[in-house]
This record gives C-alpha cells, sequence and structure tokens, in this order.
C-alpha cells in the first residue's frame, strides 16, 4: 500500500542519517589516536577532522547512490562489496554482518526521541488503514473536495458509492483539509441517517472543529449540533460549545453567541470560565453590555473566573460600556482568588468609577492597592480621583445647581499630600484642582498653604493657578488680597490671560468701584492682554445699568472701534436707551425749574 511505501522510503533515509551519526561517534576515538591530526579541542574541530578523514576514504563516494532515484543502483550499493567489506570504511566498522535495513526500529526511535512502543501506534494505524476501504474513502474525499461540479445532491452520491460507515472513517473525512464546511455539514447529515453508525463526541468535536477553522456555515453548524445535543444527550461538551461561541465572537455575532449560552442546560452541558469570557467578549464587540453584565453577574455567582488576563478584558470591556460598577464586583472577586489584574485594566476601572459621584470613594481604595512600584506610574489614576473629589455634587438633580463638599475637597487636599510623601509625584494639574477646589468653597488660606507647598516643590504656578485664587478672593470681595495675587503674578509671568485681568475687573464692577475697573482695563495692553469684545461688553452692561454712565460707556464704543472690536446690537441700544433716558429726565427738570 501506498502508507507503506513512503514508509519505508522515510525509514530508510532516517536509517542512513543514523548510520552516519554513529559513525561520527565511532571515529572520534579514532581521531584522537591519528598521530598526523592535531589533538581535538571542541565539537567543531572534530566535525572538521571527521569530514576530511570521510573525503580521504572516499566513504561519501560510495553512499551518496542510496539516494538516487534508480532502485536497482540503490540495490547494487547496498550490497556492494566496498560496502560491507571494507574493514577501514566507517559504515564497515558499524553495521559488519548485518543489512542495512536492520535495526529500523532502533534507529528511529533514537531519531525521534521514543522508545520501541512508538511503532506499536505505526503498526496500528496500519491496521486500521487495512479495516478501511481506502478506495472507497478516496472516492468520497473526491466527492466532497469537488462537490461543486458534480450532478445531483451529495447525498444520493454517497449512497451510490456504498460505504462501510465506522467512526474511524468519519474521522478521516473530518481531518480531510480542503473539504468545504458545507460539505461536511452534508456528509454528516447523511452519516447521522445511518442506524449503524453511532454518533461521538469526539466526531462532532471534529467537525466543529474543522468549520470553525474555515470561518464559515457557523449558523448550519449550529443547528446541526444543537439537534444532535437535544436527540444524543451527554454527546455535547463545553469546549465543543465554546469553540462555536469563539467563531460567533470573531464574526461579531453577539446574539448568536448569547444563544448558544443559554443552551448550555438543555444540551447537557456545563458553563466553564472560557465559557463566561468568550459571552462576554462577544457581547461587548457588539456594544450589548447589558446581557454582557448579566452573563458577568452569572459568572461571580457560579465562582468561575478565568485567568488575570481575561478578567482584565472583561474589566475593561464592562467599563466601556459604562458598566463600572459591575467591573468593580469583578475585580473585587479576583482580589479575592488573588488574581492579579493588569494595570491597564485597573486604571481604566479608576477612571471610569471616577465619572460618577457615588464611584469616586470605591476608586480611591483601590489607590491604596496599588504595589509599590507601580504606584510611582499611577499619576492618572491618582489625577482622576483628585478631580472626582474636587468635582462640584450634584445636590438639586439639576446640573444647573451643584455644591462642593467640604469633606471631598478635604479628603482630595489629604490624597495630595500623600502623593508628596509616597508618589507618585503631583504635577502642576493636581496641585491646581484642589487650589481652584478649595478656592471656589471659600478656604482662601488652605488654597494660599498649597501655593507655597507647590512652590517649595519646585514647580512654577500657571496663569491658572493665579486665576482660580484671585477668582476665590473676588467672590467673597476682598479685592485688596486679590490685587496682590495679581501683582505675584506679573513678576512670574510676562503675559497673563484675559480671565486673569477679567475675574478682577468683574469684582471691581460688582463693588461700583469703576475706576478701579477702567485703569486694569488700560493696565491690559501693558502686558500683552487685548480686551475681547465680551470683555467690553459686561463691563459697559455694568455701567448703564449699575452706574448709569452711558458717557465712559460712549468713551468705551469709541476704544472698541479703534482696536477692531465689534460691540453687539444689544448693548449699543442699551446706551442709547440710558443717554436718551437721562437727556429726557435732564429736559424735564430744566421745564420744571423755568416753570
Amino acid at each position: 500500500m501506498w502508507r507503506q511505501a513512503v514508509l519505508r522510503r522515510v525509514v530508510a533515509r532516517k536509517n542512513f542519517h543514523g548510520l552516519q551519526n554513529r559513525a561520527f561517534v565511532a571515529f572520534l576515538p579514532q581521531v584522537s589516536r591519528d598521530q598526523t591530526l592535531a589533538p581535538v579541542s571542541s565539537f567543531e574541530s572534530s566535525f572538521r577532522y571527521y569530514s576530511h578523514w570521510v573525503s580521504s576514504k572516499s566513504c561519501l563516494r560510495e553512499t551518496t547512490r542510496l539516494f538516487s532515484s534508480n532502485p536497482s543502483e540503490q540495490s547494487e550499493s547496498l550490497g556492494s562489496e566496498p560496502f560491507e567489506n571494507d574493514k577501514d570504511s566507517v559504515f564497515g566498522g558499524v553495521v559488519e554482518g548485518s543489512s542495512v535495513f536492520d535495526g529500523i526500529e532502533d534507529t528511529l526511535a533514537v531519531e525521534n526521541g521514543s522508545d520501541l512502543g512508538d511503532n506499536e501506534v505505526v503498526v496500528e494505524d496500519e491496521e486500521k488503514d487495512e479495516d478501511l476501504d481506502l478506495e472507497k474513502l478516496e472516492s468520497v474525499l473526491s466527492l466532497l473536495q469537488s462537490s461543486g461540479i458534480i450532478d445531483g445532491s451529495i447525498e444520493s452520491s454517497l449512497e451510490e458509492i456504498g460505504l462501510s460507515l465506522n467512526e474511524e472513517l468519519v474521522v478521516r473525512v473530518l481531518e480531510t483539509p480542503y473539504v468545504p464546511g458545507e460539505n461536511l455539514i452534508s456528509f454528516f447529515k447523511w452519516v447521522l441517517k445511518k442506524p449503524e453508525f453511532v454518533v461521538t463526541s469526539r466526531a462532532v468535536e471534529l467537525l466543529v472543529t474543522a468549520v470553525c477553522i474555515q470561518g464559515r456555515n457557523v449558523y448550519a453548524l449550529w443547528d446541526l449540533v444543537k439537534e444532535i445535543g437535544e436527540k444524543n444527550k451527554g454527546i455535547l461538551n463545553g469546549e465543543i460549545l465554546n469553540e462555536l461561541i469563539a467563531l460567533l465572537s470573531r464574526l461579531g455575532k453577539g446574539k448568536a453567541a448569547f444563544e448558544i449560552f443559554n443552551k448550555f442546560g438543555d444540551l447537557g452541558c456545563a458553563p466553564n470560565a472560557d465559557t463566561y469570557y468568550l459571552t462576554i467578549e462577544a457581547l461587548s464587540r457588539r456594544s450589548i453590555y447589558d446581557w454582557a453584565s448579566t452573563v458577568c453577574e452569572k459568572m461571580l455567582n457560579a465562582d468561575m473566573l478565568p485567568g488575570a488576563e481575561k478578567v482584565g478584558k472583561i474589566v475593561s470591556f464592562l467599563c466601556k460600556g459604562n458598566k463600572s460598577r459591575d467591573a468593580h464586583l469583578v475585580y473585587l472577586s479576583a482580589k479575592e482568588k488573588n488574581i492579579n489584574l493588569p494595570v491597564s485594566s485597573i486604571n481604566l476601572l479608576i477612571s471610569s468609577l471616577c465619572r460618577k459621584d457615588e464611584g469616586v470613594k470605591l476608586a480611591m481604595e483601590m489607590l491604596d492597592e496599588f504595589p509599590k512600584e507601580e504606584r510611582k506610574h499611577a499619576i492618572k489614576s491618582f489625577s482622576h480621583v483628585i478631580n472626582g473629589l474636587c468635582r462640584a455634587n450634584d445636590v438639586t438633580g439639576e446640573k444647573q445647581l451643584r455644591s462642593y463638599c467640604s469633606e471631598d475637597i478635604e479628603e482630595a487636599k489629604n490624597l495630595l499630600l500623600k502623593m508628596i510623601d509616597a508618589g507618585p509625584p503631583p504635577g502642576n494639574a493636581v496641585f491646581n484642582t484642589v487650589i481652584n477646589a478649595l478656592s471656589k468653597k471659600g478656604e482662601m488660606g488652605e488654597a494660599k498653604k498649597l501655593l507655597k507647598v507647590m512652590e517649595g516643590r519646585g514647580l512654577k504656578p500657571d496663569v491658572y493657578t493665579y486665576s482660580v485664587i484671585m477668582s476665590g478672593y473676588t467672590k467673597g470681595g476682598e479685592m485688596e488680597e486679590a490685587c496682590k495675587i495679581l501683582n505675584e503674578a506679573k513678576k512670574k509671568h510676562s503675559n497673563l490671560s484675559p480671565v486673569t485681568y477679567h475675574t478682577i475687573i468683574r469684582g471691581f464692577c460688582k463693588l461700583e468701584q469703576y475706576d478701579r475697573a477702567l485703569e486694569l482695563l488700560g493696565e491690559m495692553k501693558e502686558y500683552g492682554v487685548q480686551p475681547n469684545a465680551d470683555e467690553y461688553n459686561k463691563f459697559i452692561q455694568s455701567l448703564c445699568l449699575k452706574a448709569l454712565d452711558w458717557t465712559t460707556a460712549e468713551k468705551l464704543l469709541e476704544e472698541m472701534k479703534e482696536n477692531g472690536v465689534h460691540l453687539n446690537a444689544i448693548t449699543k441700544g442699551l446706551v442709547r436707551a440710558v443717554k436718551e433716558l437721562e437727556q429726557e429726565e435732564v429736559g424735564t427738570n430744566e421745564i420744571a425749574a423755568t416753570a
């Protein structure tokens, strides 16, 4: 048979290489005794001397004929007298008194690193081949691989071949490459109709693997597998269904994967950790996060978590779907089992928890569990928590009405101090966040203390830092303190922002100290800050509505024209209305005085 012929050729070649290797080993002592050659100091030098000696003995010239394409030449070479009787030949000392094919099993065992028991498998395979009708098997494979050009259905063609079905034949068909998946499914359906064939888990598993590799016909495959599982309890297992779910996940079929997950109990299979992971992954790829959260809950109830990397991906999936609380439950379950999640997943979970007020405290607890070697690189996670603590809380249910919590701001300040002591080292952004919260809460003393701490650490407060402190003082009416901070900002920064001046100008306008406000408006240009339309607009409105000073307002209008800034029509109309109102009042007073 063809398998045996191929096997004999492979065995002959392996035996020849084995003889060469043993000849080399036998040759090494002889090299050391040869006084004409240099001493052997390494394996490479030994091999070099061996090659030189073999070429001098013309051994390769006699043995290369083993690979001749003519069988008669091979037999002549193997039985040639010089090869068998030459006592000086390297092969003569090894195979003297035996044929080349004697001990083939031993040679193969040495080459393959196995004992003689492996050859029993080969014999067993040959016996199985003899049990099969190879001609009919070849006809079946030819039919399945070329079914696109045959007449009639595959089933009718299979009937004509007249197969004697058994598991080994079905397995051979399923293991054969280049058979389209739809043909394998049709073949298996035909096999199931035969009473002499008893379906096994091995056959179903091979079918699922073969079709899944091709990545097509997944729905037809699932229908067939489901039918088999419903009719034959105990045939299916979790690995078979997991492979189907994995393929559906790759194809983006999340709902179909969820259907298979829900069928585990009906098909007599128990889901394992990979089942939960693959289903959550499939649902997340289609953004069906509500169903993914349900599967995640079942996974936690079953106490079946996959490995650390997969748990980290589950946490990431849930965070992307705005399911940070569910992701945190998975994190806690992994923590109980001493499963260390990837740092990237932990960072994503912390940032997701900090998006909502109720999740900030959970995120802050996670910061304490950072390993020391990872803590110094976790600046983003610490920043997210501090931003969440310093964020105004929604106390009325309306986003417009929010309030800062003193306790949260205090915790943010303490966390900032911990960062200074144990890392990660805070930067300007973290300091600015806490200083801003303290300023808006009116705790200006604490804000200035942090400003000094910031400077003491070698950090240079930026314009924003000074602006938020000035805003806090202005809000409390402490304009002198705000001006001190402004002067300090002028010394540290040559270019200030419009917001810096706008904050103090608005403060003076609230106190109706318009002269001071006008001075600051003129001072802005000296520091490279050009007032914008909004700045003029609010100032002119304050002059008209509170001071009724349309004269100053008109001067500002002229200044705006010179600077190429245009005021909106509403404010212009306000200036005209105040002017006309004052003129009418003056006219009325003159008439009354004349009368």
